[in-house]
């Protein structure tokens, strides 16, 4: 019997530990487990405040960004406003537009301002940029004038540039100092940025003379001049930069960060190879999306978000469709005449399509990371028209003997055949031509090439097909 009560209490105790959410928030696939969504979903429901402080507040931001992508829009809002000043702001930089700006719209600005005087300078910036004028303005005016000054400066620089991603905060020294000054700045400054592997060297004027690793401070004597260790910077990044530029300079030349100046040669930030990785992801994933006509659109669009950002060149694609009608009207008589022309022509045109689409992807590609230019385009041009001819060769013979054999007509085949080489090779050369002039036009050969490269492969084959037909069989 006395052992009753500690058997009941060991249960209990088995029973609410199997009631707490799981450490591991992610499933095997990278989803956020179901269980710890019921558990946080329910805390919610409950405004269970101590629930929500132990296990959310312990998330890193990027793992409370995941959450909030995935609870509903009606528990982001309680959520936010359970945590109250506690909420990680710096989560929203982890999440789609539409979400960041809806969970910014329901805070008062006075909370968003006491978080974003917490925050990086870069992140404080990724979160204002989205916000309007006014709520800008009255943000800011809330934060002290440094810092105010900071971000208002890496504001008035364009989208997407070096000097939107930048952070303000930094470590700059005089050449004239001494490794033993700099390491004593180090330890008693309170104001220094919480991390960070370089030091820059500045003249009085704040312009950029060079910089010195960490590693280097560690490992030179206390006496000697920074002028004397110092390097020249890698590559210092003018704010100006389009981000893209400046992410293929981190990648060509290996750099951790970079210091950021302005047009006068002045030190006014520093890039950091955590914003880097977020611009490639970005690009890539814009660059994926524009090649399907689908924009920046995101998953947590609406509707009519989604239907305005997809309408628009679903409209030109019905236009390219009509010529492409056009085409196969002009042979009407050959098609009711000779049916399997009607069963055989889509090969042809899906074909080319395919094959098209695979040499636009890598032109697109290429241009995007200037492994294409004016200097090897010619090589890479005749290299496409080989393939082309080749693929046109195999599958024109493969496709040509299945369709003689199918309307036991070696006519059909050798129609056919002829059709897919003509198509493979214009399918190849209209892959790479057309992004190419895209770019040299100044349009963006990500968000248009497709409608027009399709275009051509389908009035193409349709017209090497039909057209051939129609003279072989009037030849006859």
């Amino acid at each position: 019997m006395e052992n009753t009560g500690d058997d009941d209490r060991i249960r209990a105790g088995q029973t609410e530990q199997a009631n707490l959410p799981p450490e591991d928030i992610y499933a095997e696939d990278g989803s956020i487990r179901s269980d710890f969504l019921m558990h946080v979903g329910a805390a919610i429901a409950d405004r269970d405040l101590l629930f929500l402080r132990r296990h959310v507040l312990r998330l890193h931001e990027s793992e409370l960004g995941d959450l909030l992508e995935a609870i509903q829009p009606e528990q982001r809002h309680q959520l936010v406003s359970l945590l109250g000043d506690d909420f990680d702001l710096s989560a929203l930089t982890e999440v789609d537009e539409a979400i960041r700006l809806d969970i910014v719209e329901h805070m008062p600005n006075e909370q968003i301002a006491a978080a974003i005087g917490e925050m990086d300078s870069d992140d404080a910036v990724y979160i204002l940029e989205d916000l309007d004028e006014a709520d800008q303005d009255e943000i800011l005016s809330k934060l002290p004038f440094t810092e105010r000054i900071r971000l208002r400066r890496s504001l008035d620089y364009p989208e997407s540039t070096a000097g939107r991603r930048m952070q303000t905060e930094f470590v700059a020294v005089p050449p004239f100092w001494t490794i033993g000054q700099t390491i004593d700045y180090l330890r008693e400054d309170a104001d220094l940025p919480e991390s960070f592997s370089q030091i820059f060297v500045i003249d009085p004027t704040f312009r950029l003379l060079g910089a010195i690793d960490l590693d280097r401070i560690l490992r030179t004597p206390r006496g000697a001049k920074i002028e004397t260790v110092m390097r020249e910077t890698n590559h210092p990044i003018p704010a100006d930069m389009d981000q893209e530029e400046a992410a293929q300079l981190f990648e060509q030349y290996d750099l951790l960060s970079a210091a950021v100046v302005d047009e006068n040669g002045r030190l006014v930030g520093v890039l950091t190879i955590d914003d880097v990785v977020d611009v490639i992801q970005e690009e890539a994933e814009e660059d994926l999306m524009r090649l399907g006509g689908v924009g920046d659109e995101e998953l947590s669009d609406t509707t009519i978000d989604t239907v305005r950002s997809r309408a628009p060149w679903l409209l030109v694609n019905l236009l390219t469709a009509f010529l492409a009608a056009s085409v196969i009207s002009m042979f009407e008589a050959t098609i009711e005449e000779i049916v399997a022309l009607a069963v055989l022509m889509p090969i042809v045109a899906g074909m080319g399509g395919n094959a098209a689409s695979q040499t636009m992807t890598v032109t697109v590609r290429a241009l995007a990371t200037r492994d294409l230019d004016i200097h090897n385009a010619w090589r890479v041009v005749r290299r496409e028209a080989g393939v082309g001819v080749l693929h046109g060769l195999a599958f024109g013979l493969a496709i040509g003997s299945v369709a003689a054999f199918w309307f036991h007509d070696l006519n059909i085949g050798g129609v056919i055949a002829a059709a897919m080489l003509i198509n493979m090779c214009a399918a190849a050369l209209a892959g790479i031509m057309i992004p190419m002039l895209l770019d040299r036009a100044g349009a963006d050969p990500a968000v248009s090439s497709s409608v027009f490269v399709t275009a051509v492969t389908d009035i193409v084959g349709f017209l090497a097909f039909l057209g051939l037909a129609t003279w072989w069989f009037a030849v006859r």
